[in-house]
């Protein structure tokens, strides 16, 4: 089954809401960049997406070996350049502790980092493609 996200902006301004079924967050520019800094920006977003779904994933794989999750701390850094600017130098640490030696919760750590979804897409290299677009002229009014 797909997943779908929308974002869209408030009129006339660069803040938007993203949403995915009844969840949304904010999104907008930095004030430095033109925008509001109201939100998270996309790179912002792409960081918190690869850490959400890896601390996500740390407790689906606990599951499966019975160990106990107290709690997850996962920090991802990335450095933003090239033509065109993307992301590079992308990192993440992981802390997890849990009801386990500290051996199972490396193992934990370590095999999550090789099924964990959104790194994998990346690291894997999944395509992007624009689908659909829509044009909507809206002229300024003649004097």
């Amino acid at each position: 089954m797909p997943t779908t996200v929308e974002i869209r902006t408030l009129s006339d301004s660069s803040l938007a809401v993203g949403s995915s079924g009844p969840r949304t967050i904010t999104i907008d520019r930095a004030k430095e960049a033109g925008g509001q800094g109201l939100g998270f920006n996309g790179g912002e977003l792409l960081l918190l997406a690869i850490g959400g779904c890896y601390s996500n994933d740390i407790y689906r794989e606990a599951a499966l070996r019975k160990i106990e999750v107290h709690s997850v701390q996962v920090r991802v850094t990335a450095e933003w350049g090239g033509s065109p600017i993307r992301a590079q130098d992308l990192s993440f640490t992981a802390t997890v502790e849990a009801n386990a030696t500290e051996q199972e919760i490396l193992d934990l750590i370590r095999h999550t980092d090789q099924v964990a979804e959104i790194p994998n897409s990346l690291r894997l290299g999944t395509e992007v493609k624009l689908a659909e677009v829509k044009a909507i002229p809206r002229m300024a009014e003649s004097a």
